[in-house]
């Protein structure tokens, strides 16, 4: 176990108060829905996990709350006129949380480490797209060759293929810089180089971090952060209008009397978030795009949205969300129509419907959405048997191809229209890559590999709005919405916003101002 700092006495109050505890004037008080996984960063598969990877660890570049791609412990970056050699300059004077100064060393055994043939669980695919990492990873090679450090300030990646969203992969929690050598508990007691540095971990209960007074970005405003574990949202919701809790979550359910009761408090964002229902376009007569813009033209989104979601929602006329480049705003969605989807049936060659079965998980918003969409394309002669199962079950049967419909979402992994485009409709992905609709068109591969390549941003926007365009067109999914998050901000605090990435709000902006 490598050295800790020695808690505040502040911290040991309110680790023993547990978490329905008062906050104190300088302690932020968060929370999740789950206990995280690890606090590995190598070791993030989940939300809770990266959340805190972001606070305790730094990468060699990172997410602003606005999204905005910046560097970290790169200072700057280079890429070469080929797309395929990224050459990284760290900054002098960040150190670990113990003092030891980072170095290019570090970097390198980092993502040795995130690599490692024998780690369990992790998701290294950030990294791949370096030469010689994904046949590390399997076992296939012995080292990564594209990984350089020719001194103790420089790192050079060279890819596999050219890849211009390479330096935002790099800002994923799994791309976080950790110390040499790791201790053996180190998922438990981490020791990384962020704002935030560690001080206890009571599992199911709550997370205490201290602020890091040598920070080479500066130190935090505030002296603790609190994120307490609390899976249930109404509670949460409770125990920040008891002062608890210095933001929430607004449930969709309890909208309207937030609006009416903490409108001041009250921030909004459209998240980088797609809510959808796959269609299956191997299976049956939804092999016809005919059908598939039946599907669309015959469930009434807007009012779905507005009683389902309480209006928290853009309307999806395409795949890529408001506020990333690509998104086209003037693309109209698709018109409640049942009439012309009736017509479009018929001319498919099903003027009598046909029978699909949807699947779903147990979400509660899930519940109502399916059973409104059933009695849509009821309307219009299709039969919905809607197939209830677990999270996991759910994702296995639209991963083997095994659904005809898929409800589901899709939360950004980083802020780019290619995470929105790659993994959901190139052929490439099929299934187990996140292309549920098993959509494969010769078109949109092509676009695809153009926008992932081309150094040139104008071009890059261009080119995914013609590919969400042709999503559109070809209708892989009924588009339901983006949804807008709805976060309420205790008035005593400023300086926190609504982050447009999970990783890109680190709390250190965050102060009381009354």
């Amino acid at each position: 176990m490598g050295p800790r700092w020695p808690p505040l006495l502040l911290v040991l109050v309110l680790s023993a108060c547990g978490g329905a505890a008062t906050s104190s004037p300088t302690t932020l008080d968060y929370y999740f829905g789950s206990d995280p996984r690890s606090l590995d960063p190598a070791l993030s598969t989940d939300v809770p996990t990266g959340e805190v990877a972001a606070l305790l660890f730094d990468n060699l570049t990172r997410f602003e709350v606005s999204g905005a791609l910046v560097p970290d412990l790169a200072r700057s970056w280079t890429t070469d006129r080929s797309g395929t050699t990224y050459t990284f300059h760290l900054r002098s004077g960040a150190a670990f949380h113990d003092g030891r100064p980072i170095s290019a060393k570090d970097v390198r055994t980092s993502f040795l480490r995130a690599l490692a043939p024998g780690s369990t669980g992790g998701r290294g695919w950030p990294l791949f797209p370096i030469r010689g990492a994904r046949a590390y990873a399997s076992g296939q090679g012995d080292s990564v060759p594209g990984l350089g450090i020719p001194d103790d300030s420089t790192v050079v990646l060279t890819l596999e293929e050219p890849l211009n969203i390479f330096p935002k992969l790099l800002a994923m929690p799994v791309a976080a810089i950790v110390p040499t050598p790791v201790p053996s508990d180190f998922d438990q007691h981490p020791t990384g180089s962020g704002p935030w540095r560690f001080v206890s971990w009571s599992h199911d209960d709550q997370i205490v971090l201290a602020k890091n007074p040598r920070y080479w970005g500066g130190a935090p405003q505030m002296d603790t952060l609190r994120i307490r574990i609390i899976p249930e949202p109404l509670t949460r919701a409770a125990e920040y209008e008891a002062g608890r809790l210095s933001v929430v979550e607004v449930p969709f359910s309890e909208t309207k009397r937030w609006e009416d009761r903490h409108g001041p408090e009250l921030q909004r964002r459209p998240a980088l978030r797609d809510l959808y229902i796959a269609l299956n376009t191997t299976r049956g007569p939804l092999k016809d795009p005919r059908v598939r813009r039946a599907l669309n033209l015959a469930v009434d989104v807007r009012t779905l949205l507005g009683s389902v979601m309480a209006g928290r929602g853009v309307r999806a006329a395409g795949a890529i969300p408001p506020g990333l480049a690509g998104y086209d705003s003037t693309r109209a969605p698709y018109p409640y129509d049942p009439a012309k989807a009736r017509q479009l049936l018929a001319e498919a060659g099903y003027p009598n419907g046909f029978a699909v079965k949807l699947w779903r998980s147990h979400l509660p918003e899930y519940a109502r959405i399916a059973q409104t969409v059933q009695q849509s394309l009821g309307q219009v002669g299709v039969s919905v048997e809607i197939v209830e199962r677990d999270a996991a079950s759910t994702r296995a049967a639209a991963r083997n191809g095994e659904a005809d419909l898929f409800l589901s979402d899709w939360y950004a992994d980083y802020p780019d229209a290619e995470n929105f485009t790659y993994p959901l409709f190139h052929s490439k992905n099929k299934g187990p890559g996140g292309n549920y609709a098993f959509l494969a068109d010769s078109a949109i591969d092509s676009l695809i590999v153009r926008m992932r390549a081309t150094s040139d941003d104008g071009e890059k926007a261009r080119l995914a709005r013609a590919i969400d365009a042709r999503v559109f067109e070809l209708a892989p999914w009924i588009f339901l919405w983006f949804p807008v998050d709805l976060w309420a901000v205790r008035p005593e605090l400023g300086g926190w916003r609504v982050p447009a990435i999970f990783t890109g709000q680190r709390w250190t902006d965050v102060r009381r101002v009354r």
